[in-house]
């Protein structure tokens, strides 16, 4: 199955601005790993940009979970792009 990496930046004031909706995207997230679809999400350490590896059929499965998530949602990611990802090693 194609593997599918996610690039997204982060709104101003993330830290205050996520917390109503922390739970629920971590809620997701988890579901997502536990179904095979997510492979690892996280923040760059100053909190700028998100980063994360999907193993999905296609990109548009992938753009729906990014965008069906609550900081998509919300504003929280204020921006993102897919890439089919090649795993060399």
């Amino acid at each position: 199955m194609p593997k599918y990496v996610m690039w997204g930046n982060y709104c101003d004031n993330v830290e205050e601005k996520r917390a109503p909706f922390r739970q629920a995207h971590l809620d997701g997230l988890k579901a997502q790993k536990e179904q095979g679809v997510l492979l690892t999400i996280g923040p760059t350490k100053d909190l700028k940009k998100v980063f994360a590896l999907y193993e999905a059929t296609d990109e548009k499965t992938v753009r729906e979970l990014v965008e069906n998530d609550p900081y998509w949602q919300n504003g929280i990611w204020t921006d993102y792009e897919v890439k089919e990802w090649i795993q060399a090693f």
